[in-house]
């Protein structure tokens, strides 16, 4: 694999008329900590389809941890992937116990069938939900969560089968303050780790950039606008350009912020 978790080369995905990715290409390493930034319709999630192997491109090839897509066994590799968003969170069925959906993900699935789980695996999934802060929650259905609450579920769950490449939706979407600023926190710890997983992170607001984050990639329309170290792509140009608006952009530390001109 050589250092690559993630290749595309041309990556295109066209649906009827439309084109949601067009002609992308990027490269992730191991141990890179990505963000992915843009409006509305970048295709910011799109692009993580693809690359959770859920998707394959219209035109282009695509690489993801060391198997290509089309000529790899999908259901071999997407164990080594943890993918949390909306597209799980929507699969959920109503009374879901959070320990179930949390121990599911080891075999793949969105909830209890019939499968079994030993002691280490019940222990795992409880040591997970602790970490986010959630551990209190393991016996309580996931529909009667909090938002916060619900994305920090996602998040134990989608590290549960210990994957090489962890890729977040928008785990930040939707939270107040506070509940941003500790999941942010948490992800940052997370970011840290060197044991952790290569970490792609999509988002609309450059504030939800967490700590120890190391490269940016920017999308509009389907298009790359930059791509590289997290310096060099959060400019005001480059910013201003993804999201067709004149920005004025400062760091703080490792925080980034954004405003309009």
């Amino acid at each position: 694999m050589d250092g690559r978790v993630v290749g595309l080369d041309g990556a295109t995905v066209r649906r009827q008329d439309a084109e949601l990715l067009a002609d992308v290409d990027w490269t992730v390493l191991e141990g890179e900590r990505w963000v992915i930034l843009g409006p509305n319709g970048a295709g910011k999630t799109t692009l993580l389809n693809v690359v959770s192997s859920q998707l394959h491109p219209t035109a282009g090839e695509v690489e993801i941890l060391g198997g290509r897509l089309g000529g790899v066994d999908v259901f071999e590799l997407r164990p080594l992937i943890g993918y949390a968003g909306a597209s799980v969170a929507s699969r959920v069925e109503p009374g879901t116990p959070v320990l179930d959906l949390v121990l599911s993900a080891a075999y793949g699935f969105v909830g209890r069938f019939r499968e079994e789980y030993g002691i280490p695996d019940y222990g795992r999934a409880r040591a997970l939900l602790g970490h986010w802060g959630v551990g209190d929650l393991a016996d309580r259905s996931y529909d009667t969560l909090s938002e916060g609450e619900r994305k920090r579920v996602l998040i134990a769950r989608a590290l549960m089968s210990d994957p090489e490449l962890l890729l977040l939706d928008e785990p930040a979407a939707g939270l107040d303050l506070g509940g941003r600023e500790d999941l942010l926190r948490r992800l940052g710890v997370l970011a840290r780790n060197e044991a952790a997983p290569t970490l792609v992170v999509v988002s609309h607001h450059v504030e939800e950039i967490p700590v120890g984050f190391t490269h940016g990639l920017l999308l509009r329309e389907g298009g790359v606008v930059a791509a590289g170290p997290l310096d060099a792509v959060m400019t005001a140009e480059n910013l201003s350009k993804a999201f067709d608006l004149p920005l004025k952009v400062e760091r703080d530390g490792e925080r980034w912020s954004a405003r309009a001109i």
